[in-house]
């Protein structure tokens, strides 16, 4: 079936939108506050039910809290408590109370931001401004000047302008997991997945890789699940995220007036500003809050080499500084360290064996020679997106790589696009008509992971789609939709 073919003018663009978490449908929404568009101009494909929940905000586990305030969480930028508002008008934590954080910051668990975020697409929808495709995207390809958009189920959209906006590919084990757990019934590569946790049983011993997000996340759920047994995080340097300040700080220090050039500056800038910040009364998080702030006039003052620098080894420190812990998340973590029940060692894996399904890891201390053996019942794999294999992540995606459409950006963060995010070809050349939403353009955009920044990133995707669609019109075209096209 081939849907927005019905002959309407080519005066009447179509939009697709390829991704319907938070960044897709962040960019639907600001698309459609414009009174650009007529029904069945923009389209959305998305397999999940709700739009706006994505990977991210779909999750059903009560553990799961969003690790930012309420308060500055936002489908509108220049609204920043918009999200707040609406948790108290619609008495969405009326079974919550611990969703309220010692400093009456609000916590909520992240299911209700996905709900929020809904709440403000479904008028579109129900409308008919806005069409929600529910299937995954099968194949992209480019004929006659247009994007032939097909999804699972064999629905079909022929797109003149193309948004890109979907999630990050799924964790990558390490190689040395993957060759021995590969058929193991407690090896869990994807914790993201709906219950993955519950192969894991109350007593089992469990080897948990990586120290961030999403492993503080699996050690509350464990908790939430009735787990008792021992728990041991690694990662390559041992670091935890951190949590938030005991009180709100306004962003401190200046980093964009004469940004750094170097990698090696910006950590002197940022050490000397925390120090002064300290000597003010401050913590850590306002000096870090500002860097966030201005995070793209920093990566854009850097060259390719530092951008690729600062990815290689500074990136762990800013993430476990940057992303922080829920405090109802992070008490759960300072618990089991308190009592001994979890342990946090800066290692790798080195070899894995299985007997009788017990796992048998040696484990390689960092800036040591030292091995330690531990035995586990359940591994879980915390390691976060595994960027660098995104144009191989789903065949659509390969498909486009391989036509030239999309490349892998210089620093390995994600698809290249330039500062309109429109793709960059595989020649370095626009595609003007195609146009990359979320944190896979922050090798060219910088900081792209936190939900504010990515709500202003649709929104700037939003205004280069409009201002696209806004010079389609003004050329004007003769030709029509082909309902007939193969």
């Amino acid at each position: 079936m081939i849907l927005g073919s019905d002959h309407q003018p080519r005066d009447l663009p179509v939009v697709v939108i390829v991704g319907g978490g938070v960044s897709g449908t962040g960019v639907a929404f600001h698309l459609l506050q414009r009174q650009l568009l007529r029904t069945g101009q923009v389209f959305i494909f998305e397999p999940r039910e709700r739009l706006g929940a994505g990977l991210a905000y779909d999750t059903q586990d009560v553990a799961h809290r969003i690790n930012v305030p309420a308060a500055r969480m936002s489908l509108l930028p220049d609204d920043i408590e918009h999200f707040q508002r609406w948790l108290l008008e619609n008495n969405a934590l009326a079974d919550d109370d611990a969703a309220i954080a010692v400093d009456g910051s609000l916590f909520p668990r992240r299911s209700i931001f996905g709900s929020y975020i809904n709440s403000m697409i479904r008028p579109f929808v129900e409308s008919g401004r806005l069409r929600h495709v529910r299937q995954s995207v099968e194949r992209i390809q480019r004929t006659g000047g247009r994007w032939a958009v097909t999804g699972a189920g064999g629905e079909r959209v022929d797109a003149d302008i193309l948004v890109i906006a979907t999630s990050h590919p799924s964790p990558l084990p390490p190689q040395v997991l993957r060759d021995a757990l590969a058929d193991h019934p407690r090896f869990v590569a994807d914790p993201t997945r709906p219950d993955a946790l519950s192969v894991v049983g109350a007593g089992d011993r469990v080897l948990v890789v990586g120290n961030g997000l999403t492993s503080a996340d699996v050690i509350a759920s464990l908790e939430l699940r009735g787990h008792k047994g021992p728990v041991t995080a690694i990662s390559r340097r041992g670091l935890r995220s951190r949590g938030h300040a005991a009180v709100k700080q306004e962003p401190f220090g200046d980093f964009a007036d004469q940004p750094s050039k170097t990698a090696v500056d910006l950590l002197k800038s940022v050490r000397a500003a925390i120090r002064r910040a300290e000597g003010e009364g401050r913590s850590w998080h306002a000096v870090i809050d500002q860097v966030r702030t201005q995070g793209r006039q920093i990566w854009e003052a850097f060259p390719i080499e530092e951008r690729r620098r600062l990815v290689r080894h500074l990136r762990p420190f800013w993430d476990v500084h940057r992303f922080r812990v829920a405090p109802q998340v992070e008490a759960v973590s300072e618990r089991a360290l308190a009592n001994g029940r979890l342990e946090v060692l800066a290692a790798s894996v080195a070899e894995v064996g299985v007997a009788d399904d017990v796992i048998d890891c040696r484990l390689r201390l960092s800036r040591s020679e030292r091995f330690v053996r531990r035995q586990f019942d359940a591994v879980v794999v915390t390691t976060g997106p595994g960027h660098r294999g995104i144009l191989q992540s789903q065949p659509w995606i390969d498909e486009l790589s391989k036509a030239g459409y999309l490349t892998l950006d210089p620093a390995r963060l994600g698809f290249s696009c330039d500062t309109q995010s429109r793709a960059l070809a595989a020649d370095g050349t626009v595609i003007p008509s195609l146009f990359i939403s979320g944190p896979l353009a922050r090798g060219t955009f910088g900081e792209l992971m936190g939900l504010p920044e990515v709500v202003e990133h649709a929104v700037l995707v939003a205004d280069q789609v409009a201002g696209a669609i806004a010079g389609y019109m003004y050329e004007g075209g003769k030709a029509y939709l082909d309902s007939s096209a193969a």
